[in-house]
């Protein structure tokens, strides 16, 4: 299975690791959409920007 995970919030206020993390998933820009497997990885990953994207199964 996989998790659909789009950028609705702006970046440019964050801290520095939450930017690094948006971009380690691929999320650059607001809008942005990837794909990414749903493993404990990712997961950690979308719990540290909850409040900057939009998660949906993919």
């Amino acid at each position: 299975m996989a998790l659909k995970i789009k950028l609705v919030r702006s970046l440019n206020s964050v801290k520095k690791p939450q930017a690094a993390t948006a971009n380690s998933l691929g999320l650059r820009k607001i809008g942005d959409v990837t794909v990414q497997p749903d493993n404990d990885a990712t997961k950690g990953k979308i719990n540290k920007i909850a409040h900057l994207v939009e998660v949906t199964e993919a």
